[in-house]
């Protein structure tokens, strides 16, 4: 019998407690922490803040999390220093 270790085995036993997400319409997903983000391609994102914003527009540099790139620019933003 083969067995295959899944990221969540590793997260610890301990009483369910309800999370809670905001749904930010055109920005970020707000999931309270600690966090684990499973990528598509099999890596494990890891946070123990209290409060995370995952990127949902993947225009992050530091994708999943959000750096607020999803924001529009303005021409006076660039002038700004």
């Amino acid at each position: 019998m083969r067995t295959e270790r899944n990221w969540w085995s590793s997260v610890p036993h301990t009483p369910e407690r309800l999370r809670r997400v905001v749904i930010d319409p055109g920005g970020p997903l707000l999931v309270e922490g600690p966090v684990k983000v499973a990528l598509g391609d099999g890596s494990i994102a890891t946070s123990r803040r209290f409060m995370v914003a995952i990127c949902t527009c993947r225009r992050s540099r530091t994708y999943p999390w959000c750096d607020t790139s999803h924001r529009r620019r303005t021409k006076r933003d660039r002038e700004l220093p």
